[in-house]
């Protein structure tokens, strides 16, 4: 090359920089060791925050993901109570109905009795005035009977009663007719 470079020189060159490379990583492990001993206790601490921080994320990556879950149950269960108060409502609507018809059968029902016992009370009083008429006619038959078989004689009444009695025994003739026709 150039200029040639004794074999010697090469060499120490070389023992040179191998002598540098101990001395420097002897020097460098021994600072090493008293940077330890000298270390900031504020490193320790600065770790163990980071540390607890790195747990704190995944915690809460992990309850995010809890979180998400119970809000999806909580619109599930908002749409489920929703649906309940339409249902309920509709069932509360129907029975309100029902309790209204209810109320109108129930004054129905109270008005049919009532025509019900004025029309039994007026056939009560119809059937004891029939029962009465049934009992005058048979008494105005009997009578009637008795004068054709001789058995009353009203001849020996006064005048002014036989006329009276006479009209009476017509009336009761007539009504006799009347009720053997009906029959």
């Amino acid at each position: 090359m150039f200029f040639e470079i004794p074999q010697q020189q090469i060499l120490m060159i070389a023992g040179a920089f191998l002598i540098g490379w101990l001395l420097s990583s002897i020097s460098s492990s021994l600072g090493g060791k008293m940077k330890a001993k000298k270390r900031d206790p504020r490193d320790d601490r600065i770790r163990s925050l980071e540390a607890e921080l790195r747990i704190a994320q995944s915690d809460g990556e992990s309850l995010k993901e809890t979180v998400i879950g119970l809000e999806k149950d909580v619109e599930d269960s908002k749409e489920g109570v929703e649906k309940r108060d339409n249902v309920i409502t509709h069932q509360q609507q129907r029975i309100d109905k029902l309790n209204s018809d209810l109320k109108d059968s129930v004054m129905k029902t109270r008005e049919l009795r009532a025509e019900l016992s004025e029309r039994a009370t007026e056939n009560l009083r119809s059937e004891v005035k029939l029962r009465e008429v049934e009992t005058e006619l048979e008494v105005a038959q009997a009578s009637t009977d008795m004068i054709a078989t001789g058995v009353l004689d009203y001849s020996l009444a006064p005048e002014a009663e036989d006329d009276e009695h006479q009209e009476d025994l017509l009336d009761e003739a007539d009504m006799t007719q009347a009720a053997n026709r009906s029959r």
